[in-house]
């Protein structure tokens, strides 16, 4: 027993000294575990990462038999199983055996190759208090069951595991906040400085040249006032790409302000979103500004509607025309990498995007965006 519990604190010991250095969660699940296969003696292992919306990745995975190799991992990266399902479905609490994992049967009845006599496995959620963050899978050779101790062992390791998920994403959380706030800083600074200077410049050349009457100084003097004026409209489109007018008003406002410089009629109904996170409020701008630049582009119309409202655990942004359209149905790829691009952001905020088209009917993209509680 002295060895047993030795052994345990020894893994648990390596384990957090492998998370605490972790700045990058692909990287630190590849490397806690190798290392916990290393001091455990088991074989095989796998982690998926799965989001709130079902949707999950084989995010690390050390020495997979052949079986499970086949054609770039692709059992481990497609279909379901019974793992997943208890997750999604709450049975799936604590570290548990799982008998027959239905990966290796479909690898055995389609012969894609050899399972290294691994039927069954380990598997135990990842989590850091109530939140999930996926599962961590292990396996040996002819190994049919798991005693007590050792799912124990297993879910002391997936709750670090867990817990240095959720501080990785905080700092990542963190991190872009600053880098929002240093940009917003940075565009007050420019609007502050270089844009009233190369203003200044622009007045002090128009003066100068009523002041003179030789023909090649006045010429000099028109030219320093065109680059003066050139560099002007550019310090002012960067401004508005750093951080656009309207933005501290609320990204409502910012999205009017845009589509009437597109020349863009506007039917829209805002409300709630004064208050919005930084970085969602961040992202519904560029996912906007998208959006009415389509419309500007493709619709062949001038008049779109945009509906943005909060509700007490999302916030929605529509955006519709009644132009062109186009045929589109939600199995084809996105005509544009504007929609790419869209679809792209919504889903790193774990949120929905739905397009709606049809040929001579207009478009309508609608974007759902989960809130956490609090905010």
């Amino acid at each position: 027993m002295m060895d047993s519990r030795f052994q345990k604190l020894k893994t648990l010991k390596v384990i957090a000294e492998k998370l605490n250095e972790a700045t990058d969660i692909k990287e630190m699940l590849k490397d806690v575990l190798k290392e916990l296969l290393h001091v455990t003696g088991l074989h095989s292992g796998w982690i998926f990462t799965i989001q709130e919306n079902g949707e999950y990745e084989l995010a690390a995975d050390h020495r997979l038999p052949p079986g499970l190799e086949w054609n770039q991992k692709k059992p481990m990266c497609e279909g379901g199983c019974w793992c997943i399902n208890r997750y999604h479905d709450g049975r799936l609490k604590t570290a548990v055996n799982i008998i027959n994992c239905k990966r290796i049967e479909e690898a055995i009845d389609q012969e894609w190759g050899d399972t290294n006599g691994i039927t069954h496995h380990a598997t135990v959620p990842l989590r850091a208090g109530t939140e999930k963050f996926g599962l961590l899978n292990v396996a040996s050779p002819n190994k049919q069951h798991f005693s007590e101790e050792e799912l124990a062992l297993l879910e002391s390791v997936a709750y670090q595991i867990g817990t240095a998920m959720k501080r990785i994403q905080l700092v990542e959380k963190e991190r872009k906040h600053a880098l929002i706030e240093e940009r917003n800083r940075l565009a007050q600074d420019l609007h502050d400085s270089v844009n009233q200077l190369l203003f200044s410049i622009m007045l002090t050349a128009r003066g100068t040249k009523e002041m003179t009457q030789e023909p090649d100084v006045k010429e000099m003097l028109t030219y320093m006032q065109e680059l003066s004026q050139e560099a002007l409209n550019e310090m002012k489109g960067l401004i508005w790409q750093l951080r656009p007018p309207g933005l501290e008003n609320g990204v409502g406002a910012a999205l009017l302000q845009y589509a009437t410089i597109l020349g863009l009629t506007v039917k829209s109904s805002i409300a709630g979103v004064s208050t919005l996170p930084c970085h969602i409020e961040e992202e519904l701008w560029r996912i906007g500004q998208e959006a009415l630049n389509n419309c500007k582009k493709h619709a062949e119309t001038k008049e779109v509607s945009l509906t943005l409202t909060r509700q007490s655990t999302f916030v929605e942004l529509v955006v519709g025309d009644h132009g062109t359209g186009f045929n589109y149905n939600e199995h084809a790829q996105f005509p544009t990498f504007g929609l790419k691009g869209m679809k792209e952001r919504v889903t790193r905020l774990n949120g929905i995007f739905s397009l709606e088209s049809s040929l001579g009917k207009g478009t309508v993209i609608t974007i759902t965006i989960p809130l956490q509680r609090g905010v």
